[in-house]
Order: structure tokens, then sequence, then C-alpha cells
């Protein structure tokens, strides 16, 4: 049944793109950026939403990184380094940018010519994140110290935190942990000028943050007590989820588990910490697997597939009620896909939190599903598929032709081809906020598929988008149909945050 409620989170009906920064052409907070962000504007869509941007811990993966607070320092621009007049020009590597090299030329320039203005910034910024930078900037140069080894198989002194041994690596590496704090001061510098730069175009910055945490990370190493992990470091069960849509085995993340007692018994403030560093970047965030913050699925860490676990209650309504009276209003949504019990239900319902409904789910025949059009209401953020979802264009390929019929009773795609029909239905459906993926909007194929969850398919993440590929009226073929179904940002729309 189709419900009236609006979403707290979600303040007008509008529409937005799901784009990761590093699928722009350039990878990374330039120019690129800027110009994707004119090209929202001129489709008048109201939203940019994107992945998880923290440093990853391994590989391209945006949900397993170093730091719930850090930013990925291969999103800072070089460009924008030399127009700011960090650096001189852009140093290049196989005629492409080099960020390492770019970054470290402009920490020497502030080092070596101990620039005061620059120097005051940087201390500046260091007071204000306080409570996670020098440790975040500590582990990262005992990591190069340690040839790159996770951070249970340092020393054991470092490996748990004696002080003696803390304060003299803070010494005999402070000019590394120095610049590691530059490189986040440079991420953040960059980042807000961005978000200023949306913010005045009337789009809004859609975030994401993972539910758990990657085991090598700065906050396993520095809050261990918040994690099930032992004297060694190690965990004895890790996170994922049961077979379901995804995968027929599961989803072994490996992750550590919280401990949720430990956590609770200190109000919180792990977690508020976290979301207010996320806040500071975006005005609406998605927090993934929602339904792991009512009970979560717990793997024995010898599994190699997460088919044998158990489910394990976790202290979800008391972490929401903290949450919702900390910052009042919680600007959030949440990914409740997969699994869905009453109780998570619930639990979502009881803060008015926003759900996700992905159409690409919708036509199994079942006239009850709840992410068939007819059945999704205002409390409800739309799209045609996530960042885990083939493109639509390749899931409609390698549908059955039952399915396909299916689909054509709400598309006709006789007058609209996919992924427009999906598209359209996305746009015209109940949802307060609808989202398309860029590779919908450009008629992309499974080439052009973002993650295949469960895989370490070599292509995983590295999806990029070229200017070529924006067909020329692409704009305003878009500003029409979110016209049309009254979607389109005006100035008459509540400001940006």
């Amino acid at each position: 049944m189709i419900t009236d409620n609006t979403p707290k989170a979600i303040d007008q009906r509008s529409a937005g793109v799901l784009l990761h920064p590093t699928s722009l052409p350039s990878g990374d907070l330039g120019s690129d950026a800027y110009r994707f962000v004119d090209f929202l504007t001129e489709c008048k869509f109201s939203y940019w939403q994107m992945l998880p941007l923290g440093q990853p811990s391994h590989g391209l993966s945006p949900y397993q990184c170093l730091s719930v607070h850090a930013g990925n320092t291969a999103l800072i621009s070089p460009e924008m380094l030399v127009k700011s007049g960090w650096i001189e020009s852009i140093p290049t590597k196989n005629n492409f940018p080099d960020r390492t090299i770019a970054l470290r030329q402009a920490w020497n320039s502030v080092d070596q010519n101990s620039a005061k203005d620059a120097q005051d910034k940087l201390s500046r910024f260091e007071q204000l994140h306080a409570h996670w930078i020098k440790d975040y900037a500590l582990f990262l140069a005992l990591k190069a110290e340690h040839n790159d080894a996770p951070w249970w198989e340092w020393p054991e002194p470092l490996r748990d935190r004696n002080p003696e041994a803390i304060r003299q690596a803070e010494s005999g590496l402070e000019a590394e942990i120095r610049f590691h704090s530059f490189g986040q001061f440079i991420f953040l510098s960059q980042w807000q000028a961005l978000r200023q730069y949306a913010n005045v175009k009337g789009i809004r910055l859609f975030g994401d943050t993972p539910i758990f945490i990657a085991e090598n990370s700065a906050d396993a190493w520095t809050h261990r007590n918040y994690f099930l992990l032992n004297e060694q470091g190690r965990p004895s069960v890790v996170a994922g989820v049961p077979p379901d849509y995804f995968s027929s085995t599961g989803q072994r993340w490996g992750n550590p588990l919280y401990n949720w007692e430990a956590i609770q018994a200190d109000g919180f403030s792990w977690w508020i910490e976290q979301l207010e560093t996320q806040f500071d970047r975006f005005d609406l965030l998605r927090i993934d697997h929602f339904r792991s913050f009512q009970a979560y699925w717990e793997i024995s860490a010898a599994s190699q597939t997460a088919e044998t676990g158990r489910g394990v209650e976790a202290p979800g309504e008391a972490l929401f009620e903290a949450l919702d009276t900390h910052f009042n209003p919680l600007p959030i949504v949440v990914e409740d896909l997969g699994t869905i019990t009453e109780e998570v239900t619930a639990l979502r319902d009881q803060f008015e939190l926003p759900g996700m409904k992905i159409l690409q789910f919708a036509f199994d025949g079942n006239p009850d599903n709840p992410y068939l059009p007819d059945n999704i209401g205002m409390e409800f953020v739309v799209y045609t598929g996530t960042h885990d979802n083939d493109t639509t264009v390749g899931w409609y390929d390698d549908l059955p032709d039952d399915a396909k019929e299916r689909v054509g009773g709400y598309t006709n795609p006789a007058e609209t081809r996919m992924p427009w029909g999906l598209i359209e239905l996305a746009l015209s459906s109940n949802a307060k906020l609808a989202i398309l993926p860029m590779q919908d909007l450009l008629e992309l194929g499974s080439e052009a598929r973002m993650n295949l969850p469960g895989s370490l398919n070599q292509h995983n993440w590295a999806w990029q988008v070229g200017w070529h590929q924006i067909p020329e009226h692409l704009a305003e073929r878009l500003s029409s149909l979110l016209q049309a179904c009254n979607r389109e940002y005006t100035n008459a729309q509540h400001p940006c945050r």
C-alpha cells in the first residue's frame, strides 16, 4: 500500500544522478567535477549522489577504507593545486598526472619555505580534527615504515599502542605525519570548494557511508575495544550477508564486527563523530546495509563464504535515538535492500528514515512485489539500479522473455526503448526522490557496470565516463522529463544546507 508519509530528510519532489568522482574522466575533484555540476544544473537535477569518499584500504573498493574520517587523497586534483598556487605545474608519469608527486611538491613548498599562512591553516585544521587526524597520519606513516604490513603484524608495542612506543614513533616520523595531515587538509579544502560551487548552483551532495570498517584501518587500530578482535588484533567472526539476489553463496565481506556493548557504553560517540564528519561534507547521506543495525550476519573468520553464519541482534533503536537527538534532523537515507524483516522495517519507520526501492527488482510477476512502481510510496528513494546492479541496458538484455513482457506492461517498449522506459518509471513514481545512475543516462551496457558484488572482478570500481559519450541534446531531454514529472530544480525550492 502506498503511504503519504513525507521523509524528513528530503523536502522536495526531486531527482539526482549517481556518479562516483573516480568515474569522472579525470577521476578527481578538478574541473571535470565542476563540469559535472554544470551538467546536473542544466538538466535541472537537485542531487549528485556518490559512493564513500574514504581512502581504500586495498584495491579500489570505497567500502573498505583506512578511516571513517579521512578522504581519498587520490581524488585531489593536481590541476586545482596549480590554480591554488600550491605547485607551479602538474608532474606527470607515463603522460598522466602524478597525484602523489604533486601532493609531495605542495607539501615541500609549505614545509621548506615555512609559509606562515599555510602553516597556520594546517594547524587550525589539525586542531579542528584532533580526534582523528593525528592517529590517522601516524597510522599511514607506520604502514609505510613497516613495508605496508597490516597493523596487527607490527611490533607488539606499536600494535598494542604502548604509550612510549607511540611517543617515539611520533617523534621519529614527525615529517611524514605532517605530510599525511597536509594531504587531508588539501582534500577537504578541494572538497569544500566543490561543495560550495554545487550548493550555489542548487545541487545537493548525497554521500554514502559503509556500515562496517576495514580490519586494516586506523579505526580498528586506535579503537580496538569497539570491535570484536582478539589480543593479536584478529577477528574470530567477520561481517557479511547470507545468500540473496546478488550472490547464491552470500557475501563474505571480512570486516570486523562491532563490540556494541562497548560502543553503547560510550554513548555511541564513535558513530556520532563519524556522522559529524560526513555531514560536514554532504547534504544528505546514505547508510549502507541498514538491516545490520537491527541484526547482523556473523560468519566464522575461518569460513570462505557467507553461506554458514548466524544472525545477531544489534542495539539499533538505542543508536538511532542517540543520533536523532544529536543531529535533529537526521538527513540520511537507509539502504534497506536484501532480506528485510518486520523488525528492520519497524526500525526504519520508527525514525522516519527514507528507504530505497530498486526498479530492476520489481518484475518477478508478484503483484505485491514492493519494488513495483504501483507499490512505492513517497517515503522512499527510487533507483533504476544501484552501483551493485548491472546497468539497465545490461539487466534488460539478460531478462527472460516473460520478464521482458512484464516490464513492457509498465513501460511500453514499443514506444520507449531501454533504459528510458525504466528511467521514466523512476521519475514518474511516487517516491520523493529519484536517483539515476549516469550509465543509464548514457544508455550503456554491462561493460559500464560499476561493481559485481561478491567478486574480485578486475573491472569493479574502474568505470569512467567520457564527455564525448554525452549526447548533444541529453540535457534538454532530461530537463523536459524532470519538468513533466514535477522533479525539476527551481529557485523556489528550499536552499541547500
